[in-house]
């Protein structure tokens, strides 16, 4: 029977650190830990461990920030976790690769990776865990198991996510502050989730895509963004007995081709002071959003203004006390790729948790959208796409092409903007619009109509990002799409974008994405001539080199 082993800084006769007694324990050992912080990362391979902590849950905290690596990652082993504060930094906390993972009374924390990933045949047990920051929360891909009792919160992108045929039993599991969706489920992902709760997630609570088929019973999904639960065209599954209360409309939303059995569900609304409760978390959740965005100190500070003042003109009104009118209307001026769609999406949703507007939705359209072809076409068009967004958020994105004649004789541009004038006006208290585009192209936009700039509350100047934010900028989408930069690339990436020629044109975050791009396709050119099977981490490392044959340097 295999031996348990005391790690302890003070006890004699201990082991002094996890490494030391990780040298000697033989297959299938426990090692007990005694209270303290532990900055070092275990990694199993075939076999078994067992990692338990003593004293109270959370005492022991083995913390990886320093290393790169995940804290405890298991390839083909059964590997025990419990009582302990796992910390990691830009990779998983914990990553199981085939085998076993289990994980009980275990608090977890990662930076931009997974709290837990399991993949490849993995089968993940995980009891009465919190997860409290990360990327994601847990990550099934192509695995089993089940989730039991665990709280995932305040996630920056999704809160669970399920693919590649993965079929876990989430049971009793709350997902709570979800930066985009709550649960996200596809390629042909087959979860039960049984009992859950799902409230604050940024978009929708529960997305369905690319032929999956989850059964959904018993569960409330409450205060999204966006709709309760989505099912994309192709996918199915069981929608049983579920709640739903202050989601976008409708409840659950089905896309062409989408065929699911959906029973016994119910829209139950918040009331009195459990609704005021509700909202104040949502403004604050969304702000803390908005706060997360790279950049952009002026933006932020104005939009908290406005809602500062939107709040307050709402308690007075609840007070009996006299509001003037107020507009909603925006305009957002700057260079492409700073934020602006984002920063619209975020404000309507804002808007929606005050209860300015009925709903938080957000149609984006140009030029092409709202003129016509022919006398009367273009008034038609204008109507009908606010008519569509009524509600919530029309962002008019390149707003000023409205007001330039396309040179093909009649030009119906002016049309539009006297019509949007006069709607603007007429549904100020159920329409936000934003008008987005160049600093002085804007300018003149706002002269097309004598009445036009009067209509807008603020003027919001988006700067052009720094090369330090572009650099952070870079490694948030690389680390978004499981990419890791080597040593040495930041600062490459650093110096590339402060000697980058910026023009009138220059893209600003769209200039990280598409360099990004071209060091993929560099990598994996290189990857291909290395005359054997890339590692793992072959396959998620940039390097310098990438940098340099992207650009052509």
């Amino acid at each position: 029977m295999a031996r348990t082993l005391l790690v302890s800084s003070r006890k004699p006769g201990a082991y002094p650190s996890l490494a030391d007694a990780l040298e000697v324990a033989e297959p299938g050992a426990t090692i007990s830990i005694e209270p303290g912080e532990y900055r070092e990362n275990v990694s199993v391979t075939g076999g078994s461990l067992t990692l338990v902590g003593l004293g109270e849950p959370g005492e022991v905290t083995i913390d990886a920030t320093g290393t790169g690596r995940p804290v405890v990652s298991g390839r083909d082993a059964t590997v025990t976790l419990r009582g302990l504060s796992l910390r990691s930094a830009d990779g998983p906390a914990v990553h199981a690769s085939g085998g076993v993972l289990e994980l009980a009374d275990c608090t977890l924390a990662a930076g931009y990776g997974a709290a837990i990933t399991a993949t490849d045949g993995a089968e993940l047990r995980a009891g009465s865990c919190q997860i409290t920051a990360g990327q994601y929360g847990i990550v099934c891909s192509d695995a089993t198991g089940v989730i039991e009792a665990c709280e995932i919160s305040d996630m920056m992108d999704d809160g669970i996510i399920v693919r590649l045929g993965a079929d876990p039993t989430i049971r009793n599991t709350t997902v709570t502050g979800a930066g985009y969706r709550g649960v996200y489920v596809y390629q042909s992902g087959r979860p039960t989730l049984d009992g859950c709760e799902i409230a604050r997630a940024g978009d929708v609570g529960i997305a369905v895509a690319y032929d999956s088929h989850p059964t959904v019973r018993s569960c409330r999904i409450h205060h999204t963004g966006g709709v309760g639960i989505q099912v994309g065209s192709g996918c199915g599954g069981v929608i049983e007995d579920c709640r739903f209360e202050s989601t976008a409309s409708p409840d659950i939303l089905l896309e062409p081709g989408a065929n699911p059995t959906i029973s016994a569900t119910r829209q139950t609304p918040l009331t009195g002071a459990d609704a005021d409760d509700g909202a104040q978390v949502e403004v604050e959740k969304l702000l803390a959003q908005l706060d997360a965005m790279v950049g952009l100190a002026a933006v932020k500070s104005e939009v908290r203004s406005l809602i500062d003042e939107m709040q307050v003109n709402t308690w007075r009104r609840e007070a009996g006390l006299a509001v003037g009118a107020v507009s909603h209307h925006l305009i957002f001026t700057g260079a492409p790729g700073t934020g602006k769609t984002t920063v619209a999406r975020l404000y309507g949703q804002l808007l929606k948790s005050l209860g300015v507007l009925p709903d938080g939705k957000f149609k984006e359209v140009s030029r092409r959208d709202l003129v016509g072809q022919y006398i009367g076409h273009t008034a038609e068009k204008t109507a009908a796409v606010i008519e569509e967004a009524t509600g919530g958020v029309l962002f008019i994105d390149e707003a000023y092409t409205l007001s330039r004649s396309s040179g093909g004789g009649a030009d119906f541009g002016q049309e539009a903007i006297d019509m949007l004038v006069k709607l603007m006006e007429d549904r100020r208290d159920s329409l936000a619009v934003i008008v987005a585009g160049y600093t002085a192209e804007m300018s003149d936009f706002l002269d097309a109509n004598s009445g036009l700039a009067s209509r807008f509350a603020k003027t919001l100047e988006f700067e052009n990002y720094s090369p330090a934010e572009l650099t952070l900028i870079a490694g948030r989408i690389a680390a978004a799409d499981d990419y890791l930069l080597a040593p040495g690339l930041e600062d490459g990436l650093f110096e590339w974008f402060a000697g980058i020629d910026r023009t009138a044109n220059f893209g600003n975050a769209r200039e990280a994405r598409k360099l990004l791009e071209g060091m993929r396709k560099a990598q994996s050119g290189r990857l291909r001539r290395l005359g054997r099977v890339p590692t793992r981490d072959d396959l998620r490392t940039l390097t310098l080199d990438d940098l340099l044959a992207a650009t052509g340097s």
